[in-house]
């Protein structure tokens, strides 16, 4: 498989780690868009990594390149500014950005340009299971579905926690942010996508309720949710470990991203 990357932060570098792995799925070379200016910078870096590796500064770049399948790990900017191309190219593209789809907008041009292209754009899992039984679940009637994450005072560091809360002061755990996962989503970019993951596969952006909580005392990024239907009720606790480079991030994610590449390209899909 030829690898498309969009972006090489935290979740892009550790991807590329977890590529030079042994047991890595069989991906042969990998494309690396970034940011203009960048490209030096990361081909420095990834000069020593065991996989031929090209890097490259525009969309246009990466589309001519032909990878197979594309990760995009850049932000909600990434989604809107390179995507679009790459389904319209006919290039599958793996969206880490979920909170981007709440601009009804964006996912109205990513839901134009892959059936322009005749590709998909897929929806990981990310940091949080049971996404497969909650959309199932969703065909079966009415669903109500809510959502509580709670990370560290650090994870909630540069987003507007810091006007609700002194998280540097914290004490004990506290709820900063109530509404729906569309809201969520959009005031919190880089610590939402599980919200809006969960609500995508269920009753939607604006059915889901969402809660937001800084915990001095979280072991870790936590996702919890309760959904109710016709046909079953779930409860589900997810302690995750954060990237160690981003606290922001759950490893998991990571994970979640590598096994979305290994469905491709082995004879087995779980």
């Amino acid at each position: 498989m030829h690898l498309g990357l969009i972006g090489y932060g935290n979740i892009g570098e550790t991807l590329m780690d977890f590529l030079a792995w042994p047991d890595a799925p069989e991906v042969g070379r990998v494309t690396v868009l970034v940011r203009a200016g960048r490209g030096g910078a990361t081909a420095t870096a990834l000069a020593g990594h065991q996989l031929p590796v090209e890097v490259v500064e525009d969309t246009d770049a990466l589309v001519a390149a032909r990878p197979d399948l594309v990760v995009e790990a850049a932000g909600h900017s990434g989604v809107s500014a390179h995507v679009p191309a790459c389904l319209e190219a006919g290039i599958e593209v793996v969206v880490v950005s979920v909170g981007a789809l709440a601009d009804d907008t964006l996912a109205a041009r990513l839901d134009a340009a892959a059936r322009k292209g005749g590709a998909r754009y897929i929806l990981p899992a990310g940091a949080v299971g049971g996404i497969d039984l909650v959309s199932a679940l969703a065909a079966a009637g009415e669903v109500n579905l809510t959502y509580r994450g709670t990370k560290p005072p650090a994870a909630w560091a540069g987003t507007p926690a810091e006007q609700a809360l002194d998280l540097a002061g914290l004490s004990a755990a506290e709820t900063f942010f109530t509404g729906t996962a569309r809201e969520a989503a959009t005031a919190y970019p880089k610590n939402a996508n599980v919200a809006a993951t969960l609500a995508l596969a269920g009753p939607g952006l604006d059915a889901t309720r969402v809660e937001l909580v800084a915990d001095p005392a979280a072991p870790g990024n936590l996702h919890g949710y309760e959904l109710v239907s016709p046909a079953a009720r779930v409860r589900v606790d997810i302690e995750n470990l954060p990237s160690a480079g981003n606290v922001k991030t759950s490893v998991a994610t990571i994970y979640s991203v590598l096994r979305e590449i290994r469905n491709r390209v082995g004879p087995r899909v779980i």
